[in-house]
């Protein structure tokens, strides 16, 4: 049986690979050489705090992701930044969720992971399907078409969209989260080193392999054991699976 001070001094059995660091930065250049380029939609919800938007910007491989900006009624000065990112297959919530931050003095931009159960769109080709979920999926061509690969891409594209805004104080940015949102919060943080604070609950995505030793079918990473199932049975390709999948291990992000 596992003691509490075994759990609480539990560091993953996760291998990061000794290229991360330069793999990331790679990524990294993606955002750098393109400008913050967004399209702007004022939705017509009554508030007396707040005004509501949708943003769409494109990212990688020209999929365009959707965020819910909400903003203080009338704009004086500069104001902390909030991005909320949600939990796996579902969305950035409400725009009333957000009010209550509004008036606390932050602008907020919450984002739609792609392919998801918002507006976002997953434009990822691969020849392996999905399987029930989304972490293998572009597994078979490595770790750049990894579909997490693009959604911690994103959430660092939505943050410097954020920081860009003439209204919001770059050096005050938060970022939030629960569960997948959770893992997206600290891989934000990560890329975007600016951000001051994180709120995350239970995060995910991470510890792959030991989430598949611990017996997955039953959990959020159910896609693992499935993915053997159907696409490596006698397991020929199980070092270079989670190999691959150590790139998008928030572990080694954190």
């Amino acid at each position: 049986m596992q003691t509490i001070n075994n759990i609480l001094n539990y560091k993953g059995i996760g291998q990061k690979p000794a290229n991360f660091d330069e793999f990331w930065e790679k990524q990294l250049t993606f955002l750098d050489n393109r400008a913050l380029e967004y399209e702007l939609e004022q939705v017509a919800i009554p508030s007396n705090i707040a005004n509501f938007y949708h943003l769409y910007f494109t990212g990688r491989d020209n999929a365009r992701i959707h965020c819910q900006l909400i903003t203080p009624k009338k704009i004086i000065g500069q104001y902390k930044g909030m991005l909320q990112f949600h939990g796996y297959h579902g969305d950035a919530g409400d725009f009333s969720d957000k009010v209550g931050w509004v008036a606390e003095g932050f602008v907020v931009l919450a984002m739609d992971a792609r392919g998801q159960g918002g507006f976002s769109e997953d434009t990822t080709q691969t020849t392996g399907g999905v399987l029930k979920g989304l972490i293998t999926r572009g597994i078979e061509e490595g770790p750049e078409n990894l579909y997490f690969t693009k959604v911690f891409l994103d959430t660092a594209q939505a943050a410097r969209i954020l920081m860009n805004f003439d209204y919001v104080n770059a050096e005050e940015i938060y970022a939030q989260g629960a569960s997948q949102g959770g893992g997206l919060t600290i891989a934000c943080a990560s890329l975007v080193p600016e951000i001051k604070k994180v709120i995350v609950s239970y995060p995910f995505l991470s510890d792959y392999r030991q989430a598949y030793l611990l017996g997955a079918q039953a959990s959020a990473f159910e896609e693992i054991p499935y993915w053997f199932q159907f696409r490596d049975p006698l397991h020929k390709r199980e070092a270079y699976f989670f190999d691959t999948l150590e790139y998008i291990d928030i572990q080694h992000l954190a």
